[in-house]
């Protein structure tokens, strides 16, 4: 069985981090890692709008060079957008001056406080230096979109099986994890939205 949700001992481990917003309003927050990409970002964000859902996209600065107009249609449709460094670099493989730099040369293209760790992997001496600059979130639960092994109907139950008030859920607006991102991101929405849940930004 794969691990859906974050152990509590890492929320424990790392306070700073914001891994789930506060509950009590029905309020789901979708994002997504790894875009833009010009083909599949905006199939989400047209689902999005079927639903009247809001999400926060997390955005590599290489994919916003190469694809502008993509990166500014999420912008345009009311979505937040935040840092997922330039080359979606391995935290636990960079050394600290390295990482941080390639950060802040995201942010040229990303204009945002908000931060994602590729892979989820970051160092305790990361958080302390980005933290300074930076709001750094994690999730509380991740689809598997990304997958190969993992089929459409799985990343729905992974998904609504784990599902809380508040939590941050991880979706990848890639080429690598549409086959499975699409569907399962469909379900979620009907699925939530019919139990009364909104769709909001990390933000709000």
């Amino acid at each position: 069985m794969k691990s859906v949700t974050i152990p509590t001992f890492l929320r424990i481990f790392y306070p700073s981090l914001l891994w789930q917003m506060p509950t009590g309003n029905k309020r789901l927050y979708l994002t997504f890692d790894d875009g833009p990409h010009p083909e599949i970002t905006p199939s989400v964000l047209d689902l999005l709008d079927q639903f009247d859902a809001k999400a926060t996209f997390f955005c590599v600065g290489e994919n916003v060079l190469k694809y502008p107009e993509t990166y500014q249609m999420v912008i345009e449709k009311g979505h937040l957008t935040g840092n997922h460094a330039y080359n979606h670099l391995n935290g636990w493989k960079t050394p600290l001056l390295k990482y941080y730099e390639n950060v802040n040369h995201c942010r040229d293209y990303v204009d945002s406080k908000w931060f994602r760790p590729p892979y989820g992997r970051i160092t305790p001496a990361q958080i302390q230096t980005l933290k300074k600059e930076y709001s750094i979130v994690m999730w509380t639960i991740l689809s598997y979109d990304f997958d190969k092994d993992t089929n459409p109907e799985q990343c729905t139950d992974y998904v609504l099986e784990s599902l809380s008030d508040g939590a941050i859920i991880v979706f990848h607006d890639s080429e690598k994890a549409a086959r499975n991102m699409l569907p399962a991101l469909k379900n979620v929405l009907e699925v939530c939205s019919n139990m009364g849940y909104r769709f909001m930004r990390i933000d709000e």
